[in-house]
């Protein structure tokens, strides 16, 4: 990795997440060019990287014109949602509940479904810091409310897991498709790739803590009730008007 001569105090010099986001690459990305010297960096006493804000700034058009947008490229929720309809039958075996939803029900989660995927792919698609953390924290949110409403109607959280993994898949499969359509050389695929892993894994585990906190709160109620049949079938649909 390159080094310099210590730098001086000041703006001219930001640290590895600063630099990560004007460059719109993972922190792990730019720690990997550093260390193979395709982007010079000072590593202070405690170990801290540091890099020239200028020397950034000119890199940063190379860097964007390597990766197309994905909405502007075609990659949009419509195309996932005909991705999911052509595995179906595959749900359908792997999560039996889903037959059992009604209409209203059904639609929730492609609604769901859809406004997840606009949020993920908008954080895929964001050059600047902020936009790309207020997507990943609104599809954060919005899977969250899958795992409320899966454990409202009574869906294990294995299950729920499952469920999100039909989401997962696709999405990756069709991110790898989008790759190779467009010519992205190995680099480029495999930072978009490693970016939506992370964002999925984060998505996971909010959907997980969405279904634990609404099973916590069910048997909060339960307790306070009397076991008066909260958590039921009837506080299922309620959850859903909720969410609605």
């Amino acid at each position: 990795m390159n080094r310099f001569r210590h730098p001086n105090a000041g703006s001219d010099w930001v640290g590895l997440g600063e630099a990560s986001q004007l460059l719109g690459v993972t922190p792990g990305t730019l720690r990997r060019w550093s260390d193979a010297g395709r982007i010079g960096a000072f590593t202070t006493p405690g170990g801290h990287r540091r890099y020239r804000r200028a020397m950034l700034q000119r890199l940063v058009p190379t860097e964007r014109a390597a990766r197309p947008s994905l909405s502007g490229s075609g990659f949009t929720a419509g195309r996932l949602t005909r991705a999911y309809r052509a595995e179906a039958r595959i749900a359908a075996r792997v999560m039996p509940w889903v037959s059992g939803l009604n209409q209203e029900q059904r639609e929730w989660f492609r609604t769901h479904g859809r406004q997840l995927g606009e949020s993920l792919i908008l954080h895929l698609d964001a050059r600047d810091g902020e936009i790309a953390r207020d997507s990943l924290r609104q599809a954060a949110q919005q899977a969250a409310g899958y795992g409320r409403m899966a454990a409202g109607l009574g869906v294990s959280l294995s299950q729920t897991v499952e469920g999100f993994l039909q989401f997962r898949r696709p999405f990756l499969h069709q991110l790898g498709l989008f790759a190779g359509r467009r010519g992205l050389d190995v680099a480029a695929t495999t930072e978009l790739i490693e970016v939506a892993e992370r964002a999925m894994d984060r998505l996971l585990m909010s959907a997980m803590t969405g279904h634990g906190v609404h099973r916590a709160a069910g048997r909060l109620r339960s307790d306070v009730d009397g076991g008066s049949g909260v958590g039921s079938g009837s506080d299922a649909g309620a959850d859903f008007g909720a969410e609605g």
